[in-house]
C-alpha cells in the first residue's frame, strides 16, 4: 500500500521560510520517489480550522514517507520552519 504524507497548515507567519523550506524539502522528497499530488491551490474547509495551505505527497509505500520524514536531508529542511508556521503533518497508509 502507498503511503502519503498529508501536512494542514493552520498559520503561516513567514512566506518566506515557507518558500526556503520548499526549495530545500523537494529534493528530499524526491530522493525518496515522493510524488506532490497536492501543494497549495484553492481549498474549502467544510470542518475544523481553517487552512491557508495543504500538501499531499504520495509515496510508494508507508515506509518510504516515513523515512523520507526521518531523513536527515528532509529534517534539515524541516528545521526552517521552526518558529514560522503551525501545521499538523500526518504519514498515512492508503492505496
Amino acid at each position: 500500500m502507498k503511503g502519503y504524507w498529508v501536512c494542514i497548515y493552520e498559520k503561516i507567519d513567514n512566506a518566506e521560510k515557507l518558500k526556503q523550506y520548499a526549495i530545500k524539502a523537494k529534493p528530499a522528497v524526491e530522493k525518496f520517489y515522493g510524488k506532490f499530488l497536492v501543494r497549495g491551490g484553492k481549498n474549502r474547509t467544510n470542518e475544523g480550522i481553517k487552512s491557508p495551505r495543504i500538501v499531499v505527497v504520495e509515496f510508494a509505500d508507508y515506509n518510504s514517507a516515513v523515512k523520507c520524514y526521518d531523513s536527515a536531508e528532509y529534517q534539515e529542511a524541516h528545521d526552517i520552519l521552526n518558529g514560522h508556521v503551525i501545521r499538523h503533518h500526518q504519514i498515512v497508509e492508503g492505496s
